[in-house]
């Protein structure tokens, strides 16, 4: 595995490289739910590649930049075992200058549910999201399911600027109890691991009454929010179709069932795709 942090060194190591690529962006502090997409990526592709960047355009004022997770020796191990051909780890003033041109995430899409609670957010995913696509030169970028919004509006991204990138979903991976794994699960404290549950619990009751055939979407998030009291604060229980338009009918095979909520100090988000 090579290792680089600029990006002369990263189109360097492109060189040696023949074949499709894969490409999975990461922020680090990988866990299992990270490894399932570099490993489908190394599964479906000739060479991978991995980058792990926290991105500063990303997070809000008072959000969790400083403190976000970080566990550089740990992932560089998890890297090399898992097969990767090139780890890009930039450095800020690599990826950004002061005067930057940027790209905004669509008026309506990128200003709901997580877009209305975190404004700006996405502008700042989008942007570094662009810079990896091209600098990685990926055949294939996998990204989580459990990001649904920002897996959307990535998708969008490319298909609205032609870049010839192909966006693979990869499916939500849980701990033994269901949790949706999550760079930010290790501040849960106590009880907390045990109330977080209560958004995979949520959304199972959800599933429950789906297949019962209830598919009215009023009554479905009235009973989820039932069972999200366990947590400190609910922010939305929303229930979208696959372009996040409103529902007010669940339409199987084209329905997302979303959740964010607080447990203690970190906000957890989980969902489900009917």
């Amino acid at each position: 595995m090579i290792i680089v942090q600029t990006i002369e060194a990263l189109q360097e190591a492109k060189k040696a490289l023949s074949g499709s690529i894969g490409f999975v962006p990461t922020m680090g502090a990988l866990h299992k739910g990270h490894l399932s997409l570099i490993q489908q990526a190394k599964n479906e592709n000739d060479h991978l590649i991995v980058s792990i960047f926290v991105n500063p355009t990303q997070f809000l004022e008072g959000e969790d930049l400083d403190a976000y997770p970080r566990k550089e020796e740990a992932d560089i191990k998890i890297c090399k075992l898992a097969g990767v051909d090139i780890l890009f780890m930039p450095r800020i003033d690599a990826m950004y200058e002061k005067d930057e041109l940027s790209i905004g995430a669509p008026a309506i899409r990128g200003y709901i549910l997580e877009g209305e609670k975190r404004p700006g957010h996405f502008d700042g995913m989008l942007q570094v999201v662009m810079k990896l696509l091209n600098l990685s030169g990926a055949t294939n970028a996998y990204f989580g399911k459990k990001d649904a919004q920002q897996l959307a509006l990535i998708t969008q991204m490319v298909k609205n600027y032609f870049m010839d990138v192909n966006i693979i979903p990869c499916d939500i991976v849980r701990d033994e109890n269901g949790l949706a794994l999550s760079s930010r699960n290790v501040y849960l404290q106590g009880d907390e691991k045990t109330r977080a549950l209560s958004l995979a619990r949520s959304l199972k009751r959800a599933t429950k009454m789906v297949m019962a055939g209830e598919l009215n979407v009023e009554v479905i998030k009235k009973e989820m929010l039932i069972v999200l009291e366990e947590t400190d604060q609910v922010e939305y229980v929303a229930i979208v179709d696959r372009a996040f338009n409103e529902l007010d009918t669940v339409e199987i095979g084209n329905t997302i069932i979303l959740v964010a909520a607080w447990v203690g100090k970190p906000r957890l988000i989980d969902n489900l795709w009917i």
